[in-house]
This record gives C-alpha cells, sequence and structure tokens, in this order.
C-alpha cells in the first residue's frame, strides 16, 4: 500500500481520500456480511483480504498526514484486548494497559460475566472522554445511515420536534421531490446540490416509516429482493438479451413479472 501511494505507483490508488473510499469500506464490510450468510468460506478468506485492505488504506494515508501508523492502530488495540481481558491476562496487566475498573469478578468467571465485565470497563473509558454535544450526540454516527437517521428522528421527537401525523410527512416528500426536480438536469456543477437533496428525500421517507412502525432497512432489503426476483423473471421470459429491447418492451415485461407474482 506504501508503494501503490508513492510517487510513480498507483494513479487512481494516489488520489484517492478518506472521504472517497469510504464506500468502499462499507460495501467490503456488507460483502464479509453477505459470505457468512451463505457459508461460503473461501469467499470469506477473499472478502476479509479486501476489509484488511480498508485498514491499510487508512492507516496508509493517516500515515502520511501525520495523523498516525498502521503500527499504532494494532498496539491500540493490542492494549484495548488486553485491559478489557483481566480475566484472561491478569488485572495488573489490565490495568497496566489503561483499565480503571476495580472490583471486577475475573476467576473462573462464564460468558455472561464476561460481557459484564466488558461494559463496565468500557462505560468507565467512554465516561473518561468528553460527553457528547446535545441529544442528538448520544446517537452513534457509526450506524448505518438509515437506522442513524430514524433514531434522529426519534430523538428529536421526544423534544417535541416531529411531524404531528403521518400526512404531513406524506406532504413533506412531496415537497423534497419537487425541490429535487428543481435542481434537475443533472450536471457536475449541481452535483452537491442534488445529492443533498436526494439525501433531504431519503431521510424524510425515513421517517415517514419511524411513523409507520416500519424498518426502513428491513423494508428496503424486501424491497431489493423483489427487484432481484422480478428482474430475473424478465430474463427468463425474453427471448432476447435485455440490452436489445425497446423501453415499451422492457417495461411490458417488468408488468409481466409483477402479475405472475400475483397469481395463485
Amino acid at each position: 500500500m506504501h508503494r501503490l501511494r508513492a510517487p510513480g505507483g498507483c494513479p487512481w490508488d494516489r488520489e484517492q481520500t478518506f472521504d472517497s473510499i469510504r464506500k468502499y469500506t462499507l460495501e467490503e464490510t456488507y460483502e464479509v456480511f453477505d459470505a457468512i450468510e451463505r457459508r461460503d468460506w473461501p469467499a470469506l478468506k477473499d472478502e476479509l483480504g479486501d476489509l484488511l485492505l480498508q485498514v491499510l488504506f487508512y492507516a496508509e494515508m493517516a500515515s502520511e498526514a501525520g495523523f498516525f501508523t498502521i503500527e499504532e492502530v494494532i498496539a491500540g488495540l493490542s492494549r484495548k484486548l488486553i485491559r478489557r481481558h483481566p480475566h484472561v491476562f491478569g488485572e495488573t496487566a489490565a490495568t497496566e494497559a489503561g483499565n480503571i475498573a476495580t472490583g471486577l469478578e475475573t476467576n473462573g468467571i462464564d460468558a455472561p460475566q464476561v460481557v459484564q465485565n466488558w461494559e463496565e470497563i468500557k462505560k468507565l473509558e467512554q465516561s473518561a472522554r468528553p460527553a457528547p454535544e446535545g441529544r442528538l450526540g448520544a446517537v452513534p454516527r457509526s450506524l448505518p445511515a438509515l437506522s442513524e437517521a430514524a433514531k434522529l428522528g426519534s430523538k428529536a421527537s421526544k423534544a417535541g420536534f416531529d411531524w404531528p401525523d403521518v400526512t404531513g410527512l406524506v406532504d413533506k416528500l412531496r415537497e423534497e421531490t419537487a425541490e429535487l426536480e428543481a435542481e434537475l438536469p443533472h450536471s457536475p456543477e449541481s452535483h452537491g446540490r442534488i445529492s443533498e437533496e436526494v439525501g433531504d428525500l431519503l431521510f424524510t421517507a425515513v421517517n415517514l416509516a419511524r411513523h409507520l412502525k416500519i424498518d426502513p432497512e428491513l423494508a428496503l432489503r424486501d424491497t431489493n429482493a423483489k427487484f432481484r426476483r422480478r428482474f430475473r423473471v424478465m430474463e427468463h421470459a425474453s427471448s432476447r438479451p435485455l440490452e436489445e429491447l425497446f423501453p415499451d418492451e422492457l417495461e411490458s415485461l417488468w408488468a409481466q413479472a409483477k402479475a405472475s407474482e400475483r397469481k395463485p
């Protein structure tokens, strides 16, 4: 990775920033999940390598900027594992690694007690850090974006800042759609504004789901599965490659795929 980022290395790798590779980190994480769910161990081996590449990428960029090195990342992880496992490494080693929790049961403990100790140690570590600012500071930014949006809306609602009912949200959805349409057609100059409007539209849709007591992540996963299923029906039903069809022919195949799901 150092060579790829160095002068004379790979032009693409040298152009990347912390922001530009975030989407790849998310993709690689979900690909790890997919390999585990399919019990595809060769694929998991490859996907773990791809995920590790993301860690190396960030660490190399951080090293270039003088923030930290990959060695410091590993050393920090090692210290965390030691201080949160006093029942394995001993209380002295855990204390030297930064554990400030006292009176923990560490001899012959079971898994639930390990979890309890872990949470206690973690809580004390976090208490030493600056408290999050405002009501929304307690919502982790590490959540998937759909879940984060739902939790932000829920937190704001407890302060009275919310739409009174679903009707208001549907109206807001129309408003956000109109604002997005006003920014079209897409151009390099308008990309940032369009991205913002799409984000507003998604945020409103997530809050509509919250009001309807629907998990937006699960709803979207179900829709993704439905789209895969219907698209596969289109591929099977067509006598020609889909790329060779006219738009009206594609629309007809899509309508057939939808109708086939309604048959008993």
